[in-house]
């Protein structure tokens, strides 16, 4: 395997503010964006996911797609340094990537950073998340998976039912829309988020922290939505409580009852706050 270019540690100039760049001490970068942690990438190791959220996606994922040689379609919204995509580029050699990075400097600096798969295995594409899968063909991706943030808020317009929509429309029949949401300990925004993507996708269910899902702690929870069959067994139950940092599946009326009397979250809305 060559050897990865060796990034160096710093503050950078990037098209939205700054990014910082830091050494875990065991060959790992944590990406800071503007504050906020956006990625952890081991440049030699693409498998390793240090962010929970991201392991949680992954173990989803291979639930649904247990064969590494399927040639999964896969728009990834929200870039940063691309840990996740160069991970499923890894496990899936077949598949083919586009990840969404509103940072034209950033993109630029991964890239130049970490040697990450070149396309057509993964294209990164400097542009607005919402207005590229606006653009993109129907039911032309396997996989979208949002991971797109603004200083830790994801932003409003990628929250709707309308955004929705557009997702939907690019995923081919049996593909899955995953969703990393963050969210205080109140759950408001978390619940009518998911009420949202409820109102467009026949079948959802959930992961995250136990503590999480009683409003013990501020934290992420991933959605993963389709029409069809969802990744529910119980070989993935397993790894999710198995992992260092166990978390559980909601799954069916539960997901209801979660997301009970929460309100669907609609452009009109955004566009008048």
């Amino acid at each position: 395997m060559a050897k990865a270019p060796k990034p160096e540690a710093g503050s950078f100039d990037i098209s939205t503010g700054t990014a910082q760049l830091t050494p875990d001490g065991v060959g790992g970068w944590l990406l800071t964006v503007n504050g906020a942690q956006s990625s952890h990438i081991d440049p030699f190791d693409p498998t390793t996911l240090e962010f929970e959220y991201m392991r949680q996606m992954a173990a989803a994922i291979a639930d649904a797609h247990p064969d590494p040689q399927t040639p999964l379609r896969v728009l990834h919204l929200g870039a940063a340094a691309c840990a996740l995509p160069a991970a499923l580029a890894h496990r899936y050699p077949k598949s083919r990537h586009v990840a969404v990075e509103i940072d034209a400097e950033l993109a630029r600096l991964v890239r130049e950073w970490f040697d990450l798969p070149r396309a057509p295995r993964l294209r990164i594409r400097v542009g607005d998340a919402r207005e590229v899968v606006e653009s993109l063909t129907e039911h032309t991706r396997d996989l979208v998976i949002r991971d797109a943030f603004a200083e830790a808020i994801t932003p409003a317009h990628l929250m709707t039912v309308e955004f929705t929509r557009a997702v939907a429309r690019v995923l081919a029949p049996g593909g899955l829309y995953l969703a990393n949401c963050g969210d205080r300990r109140d759950l408001r925004s978390v619940r009518r988020e998911i009420a949202t993507i409820g109102e467009v996708f026949g079948n959802v269910e959930l992961i995250s922290d136990p503590s999480m899902f009683k409003g013990r702690r501020s934290g992420n929870i991933v959605v993963v939505a389709g029409d069809g069959p969802l990744p529910d067994s119980a070989a993935l139950e397993r790894i999710l409580r198995s992992d260092p940092e166990p978390s559980r599946l909601m799954t069916g009326a539960a997901v209801g009852d979660f997301t009970r009397a929460a309100e669907v979250l609609r452009d009109a809305e955004v566009q008048s706050g």
